[in-house]
Order: C-alpha cells, then structure tokens, then sequence
C-alpha cells in the first residue's frame, strides 16, 4: 500500500473504556425459611402419622401467622430405615426416621417472629435458610443502572480531559448484570421461653450493577 493509499483512508476515531457500578440499598421485604419435622417410629405407618399430625399444626399456626397456602411449599419428605449395628452382629432393623420440610415464604416480616415462635411450638424440630429479599428488585435495579452509567461517564469525562480530547458519543455499553447482595439475617435466639418473641432483624440489601461503556472520540 502506498503512502497516499494511507493518507486517503478514513481515520478510526479513538474510544475510551471505562467502567462504573451503581449500589442502591433497599429494605427486603420478603422473608424465606425451611421449617421441618424428623419422626422415628417402629414402623413406616406409625411415622407416618405422626409426622403428618406434627405438620398439620405447623402450617396451621403458619397459615394463623397469616402466611397463604400458596407461599408454603414442600422441599423434603424422605423415609429411612433405622437399623442397629451394635456388638458386631448383623445390622437389625429397628424403625423409621421421617422428615418432612417445607419452605415457608413470610411476605409481612412484621409477623415473622409469630411464625417462627408458632411453627416451634407446634412441634418443629428443625428452622433453617433464613434469608431476606426484595419481592421486586427492577426499581432498585433501574437506579443503580443509571448510577452505573453515570460514574463511568464521569470517570471517562476526567481522562478525556486529561488527554486533551473530546468525548462525541456512547459507542457501547455492556452490563455485568445485576447483584443483589443479601445480608445475613441475625436472630438473637433460636428458641425462646413461651412468654417471649424471637427477635429477627432482615437488615438491608444492596443491589449493585456493573457496566462498561465504550466512548467514542469526536
């Protein structure tokens, strides 16, 4: 290619990169947990039913918390034999461990306290996988995707005019995606006397965005 080949074609214009992240700190307004019941009986009936009795009063003092129906749902139900393995005979079968759990979703975490006191005094054995979260998180995500968009315009703002030039247009903007960042739930005691609630606090949750955006030089 010859010299004039060179003078005559079209310039690229230059881009500059940046990145930004925008965090928008919300209140989560859902709560989610794992109630459960583990039986063990002579035998896979009597287990049966007397995991069943147990369940029933604890999703009717769930349902009494004011939890629907359709935000309970079943995540474990297994049967076990039990066997005894005691002084090097063979092993004996001895019964049958039952568990049933089931994922509770508290929409009023004003009452939360009421579910779980309720669910272990009807007879839960197990409470577990407390998390908070937002029930819809686009309206935080929105903020934080204009803040995203915003520090990386600024950041891209001071090496252009570092640089002695001038930024003309986006050229390109792609997102890392949405994070929201849960906290951990902190519960001041897991079982308490009757005459006294369970303290649980949701904290906040941060949802942060990512991008990069490619800026075009005039």
């Amino acid at each position: 290619m010859t010299d004039a080949s060179h003078r005559d074609a079209p310039r690229r214009p230059g881009t500059i990169v940046t990145t930004g992240t925008g965090r928008v700190t919300v209140e989560p307004d859902i709560a989610e947990l794992r109630l459960g019941v583990a039986i063990s009986r002579p035998t896979v009936g009597e287990a049966r039913a007397a995991a069943a009795e147990a369940m029933t009063a604890i999703l009717s003092t769930v349902s009494a918390a004011g939890v629907e129906r359709r935000d309970i749902r079943t995540s474990t139900l297994s049967v076990q034999p039990r066997y005894d393995y005691r002084d090097g005979k063979p092993p004996t079968l001895t019964g049958y461990d039952l568990a049933n759990v089931v994922v509770v979703t508290a929409r009023d975490l004003a009452r939360l306290g009421d579910v779980i006191d309720g669910a272990l005094g009807a007879g839960a054995t197990s409470l577990d996988g407390l998390t908070f979260r937002v029930d819809d998180p686009r309206p935080a995500e929105r903020e934080a995707r204009t803040s995203a968009v915003a520090e990386a315009r600024e950041r891209a703002d001071v090496l252009a005019a570092a640089a002695g030039v001038t930024i003309a247009a986006v050229h390109d903007i792609v997102e890392a995606g949405a994070a929201p960042v849960f906290p951990q739930p902190k519960m001041a005691r897991a079982m308490v006397a009757a005459d006294a609630g369970t303290p649980v606090e949701g904290g906040t949750t941060e949802v942060a965005v990512t991008v990069t955006v490619t800026f075009r030089l005039g």
